[in-house]
């Protein structure tokens, strides 16, 4: 698993334009989470990719964007993984590495789940 963490201006339009640039290189897209940061009218965006190549392909492109003030892939080190599933028992948060949540969600075989990659 790749992840870009990108420092973007926190405006209208902004993710459109992210995902654009995925979209131009039919690069599909695992996980994304955005939200407001340490920096007033800034906000974080964490992509996480599973194609190296197309990770290091988008990345200058995505640096090119005015809107976008950084663009970094993230250290595999500082990935976390997230899941939220649920089965007949009910909805289980699972949190640890990207590797330990994958094993979880395979292990318990849960009826539905959702698993976010993150990055600090």
């Amino acid at each position: 698993m790749e992840v870009i963490m990108m420092l973007t201006y926190d405006q209208p339009g902004v993710m459109q334009r992210v995902m654009a640039e995925f979209t131009k290189r039919k690069i599909n897209v695992d996980t994304i989470v955005v939200g407001p940061c340490e920096t007033p009218e800034r906000s974080r965006i964490v992509i996480s990719l599973r194609d190296y190549d197309a990770a290091m392909g988008v990345i200058e492109h995505l640096r090119a964007l005015q809107e976008v003030i950084e663009a970094d892939m993230v250290d595999h080190r500082r990935h976390e993984g997230y899941a939220i599933t649920l089965s007949k028992g009910g909805v289980c948060r699972i949190t640890g590495s990207v590797e330990e949540v994958e094993a979880l969600i395979k292990r318990s075989e849960p009826d539905k789940y959702i698993e976010v990659v993150n990055a600090i």
